[in-house]
This record gives C-alpha cells, sequence and structure tokens, in this order.
C-alpha cells in the first residue's frame, strides 16, 4: 500500500493527515482546510464537490446590461480554481480539485480532453505563448507540462516543498516561473525541464506571479531590469518585483493595507499591473511610476480574480462576494456586475479578441460570458 508523505510538517502535525481527516468529515460538502505554516496564519476556501458530469446552454439570472451568459461548462468534481484561454481563442483550460485539468472548445464548449497526473488539488493553469504547451501547479508542490496536442506530460518540475499557487510562462516560452507556499520563485527551462534559478526572500506565501517584459523607456529598463517578475502574497499586502534574469529584488509596490495580495495580471502593453486583495479593493499600478493610479472599490467581500481584456480597455474583478465586475481603464469607473452566479467566484479570464470572459466558482462550474454581441 501506498504511503502518502505529507508536503511539510511541523513537529508532530502531519498536516497532509489533518486535511484528509478534515475533508472526510461531511460527504458532497465539505470544508478542506489548506493550511501553510510558513510564516503567521492560514489559507482556507471551502470546496463543494458533486457527481455532475454535462454541458448545458444556459440563461442564468444575470443582472448585467449587455452581457450575456453563452455557455456553461460542467463536468469537474471539485471547485474549479483556475481557467485560462489559449492564445488563439480556440480552447479554455480549466484546472480543478478533482486534480484533473481539462480542456474545453471555447466555442461549443464540448471537452476536448482531461489530463491527469497530478495528486493533490491543482490550483493553477498557464498556455505558452505557441499554445503548444499547458503548464499546471498543484498543492502536491510539483509543476507539470502538458503537450496539448497529444494531452501527454512532458515533463513533471520537482522541487518546491509546498503547494504551487500560479505558474507563468516567459513571453518567448523558453521560461516558465512558479510561485509556491514555500516562500519561493522557481525558473525552468521549458525545453528541458530543469530548474534555472530559485528565488527568494519573499518571506511570506506567494499566492499569484506574472511575468512581462518592460518598455524600453522605462526606468527599470534603463536600469537593466526590462523582464521581470511581480509576486502578490499572503501576509504582508506588498507586490514585490523582480528582475527575471538575475533574480534581484528591484521594487516593492505596497497599497493593500496589510491584507493579501490575491492576484495579479498585466496589461498587454506591460506598463499597468492590477492587483487584486482580501481588502475587497483591486488597485491599478503604473510600473513606470510605481504609483497607485486606481484603488477600486464596490466589492463586498475579497476580489479573488483580476484579468485585464486584451484591448486594454477594460479591467474584469472577481469576488467572493459571487459577482464580476468589469472597470473601465480609461476612468476608473465601474462598467457593469454580473450577478448570475449563485457562489463565489474564484477566477477569471478573457478571450484573445475581448469577446468573452471565462469565469469559474465554487459551484464547480465555469461560464463563458459573451460580452459584445456580433
Amino acid at each position: 500500500m501506498r504511503v502518502k508523505k505529507p508536503l511539510f510538517q511541523i513537529g508532530t502535525v502531519n498536516f497532509t493527515k489533518f486535511i484528509n481527516f478534515t475533508s472526510r468529515l461531511i460527504t458532497n460538502k465539505f470544508l478542506t482546510w489548506s493550511i501553510a505554516l510558513l510564516g503567521f496564519g492560514g489559507v482556507w476556501y471551502w470546496q463543494p464537490l458533486n457527481n455532475m458530469s454535462s454541458l448545458q446552454r444556459v440563461v442564468p439570472n444575470a443582472h448585467a446590461t449587455g452581457v450575456t451568459p453563452a455557455l456553461t461548462l460542467t463536468g469537474h468534481l471539485g471547485l474549479v480554481s483556475a481557467v485560462a484561454y489559449s492564445p488563439d481563442g480556440t480552447t479554455i483550460a480549466s484546472a480543478s480539485s478533482d486534480k484533473t485539468v481539462k480542456l474545453w472548445d471555447a466555442i461549443t464548449g464540448t471537452l476536448k480532453n482531461t489530463f491527469v497526473g497530478h495528486t493533490e488539488d491543482i490550483n493553477t493553469v498557464a498556455f505558452s505563448p505557441n499554445a503548444k504547451i499547458l503548464a499546471s501547479g498543484s498543492l502536491d508542490g510539483t509543476v507539470k507540462l502538458w503537450d496539448i496536442a497529444t494531452g501527454k506530460q512532458v515533463h513533471t518540475l520537482r522541487g518546491h516543498l509546498a503547494s504551487v499557487q500560479s505558474v507563468a510562462f516567459s513571453p518567448d516560452g523558453a521560461i516558465i516561473a512558479s510561485g509556491s507556499w514555500d516562500q519561493s520563485i522557481k525558473l525552468w527551462d521549458v525545453t528541458k525541464g530543469i530548474l534555472i534559478r530559485t528565488i527568494k526572500g519573499n518571506c511570506d506565501i506567494i499566492n499569484s506571479l506574472v511575468i512581462t517584459v518592460l518598455p524600453p523607456d522605462f526606468s527599470l529598463s534603463k536600469r537593466g531590469h526590462r523582464t521581470i517578475i511581480a509576486t502578490g502574497t499572503q501576509f504582508d499586502g506588498k507586490i514585490k518585483i523582480w528582475d527575471l534574469n538575475t533574480g534581484q529584488r528591484v521594487h516593492t509596490l505596497a497599497g493593500h493595507d496589510h491584507s493579501a495580495v490575491t492576484a495579479l495580471a498585466v496589461s498587454p502593453n506591460g506598463k499597468i499591473l492590477a492587483s487584486s486583495g482580501s481588502d475587497k479593493t483591486v488597485r491599478v499600478w503604473n510600473l513606470e511610476t510605481s504609483e497607485e493610479i486606481y484603488s477600486l472599490k464596490g466589492h463586498a467581500d475579497s476580489v479573488w480574480s483580476v484579468a485585464f481584456s486584451p484591448d486594454a480597455k477594460t479591467l474584469a474583478s472577481g469576488s467572493l462576494d459571487k459577482t464580476i465586475k468589469l472597470w473601465n481603464l480609461q476612468t476608473g469607473k465601474e462598467i457593469t456586475t454580473f450577478t448570475g452566479y449563485n457562489n463565489r467566484i474564484w477566477s477569471i479570464a478573457f478571450s484573445p479578441d475581448s469577446k468573452n470572459l471565462a469565469s469559474s466558482s465554487f459551484d464547480n462550474q465555469i461560464k463563458v460570458w459573451r460580452l459584445f454581441d456580433e
């Protein structure tokens, strides 16, 4: 019989056993306490499960002018923690606590493939820029690279000591970065599947990371820091900026009132960074001046996901208050609110043409919203 080893152990407390024990307390709907004592405090989420597996076109109770929910994708047996569009817009990838990654046809909603290989909940997914590789990060501490055409695992990247919360490809697709509860960033060679560098110094759990190439006239670029990694952490409310090539921390943005920075997104031109937080706000930052452009308020609970539209006109935010909001990036004003969900929003992603938004929630579903009528 295979013995499951804990991801980490402090003193005599085996946290894998604690998680498994807690998850057996109630069937169908239960609490999983995924706790990382790597600083002070912990992280948790509610995980409802069901056995539904179907696809249906639906029109839920959405009170948002000009927004049409076009598809609902069901088939995951656990909460859908992350969604992502392929660069060509044909495919939606979803990651789930059911330990699978699913690929969906973005137009019809048909299930195209299911990737199985992680041994614990999957927290994050990202497409490579050429749409040939999909990366997934898991509570099992690994990053897996999948060949999208064949569905086969290309590499399993091992080295993190705790849950991998976020992954991001470099713009040229040669490097993938992973951020973990073990307070480190790891950079991996995508082709060879080997570790290039470990970046430490966060002293905090990493919730999210993004990679971008700054415009050449930006001050950080002029100082030699052209390609950067931004990380959002759990307890100090700060966003740390790192040089991708050297691992040096080059800047820090503070503004989330010592609350968790839950998610990050970077604008298509690399000039603006957006962050969401457990302080119920979305912050928009100028990466040239390091100034906060907007503090977007309106959500009634923690904001768990944020995304720029590829046309750079709109910012979307998803919250535990069960709503998605669209914001005008020119004015900082709210455009509209989607209220078609009966559960908390976990992840959002724009289609490459900016016409659709995919979102997932704690009800194990993915919704595709049509933002503009043809």
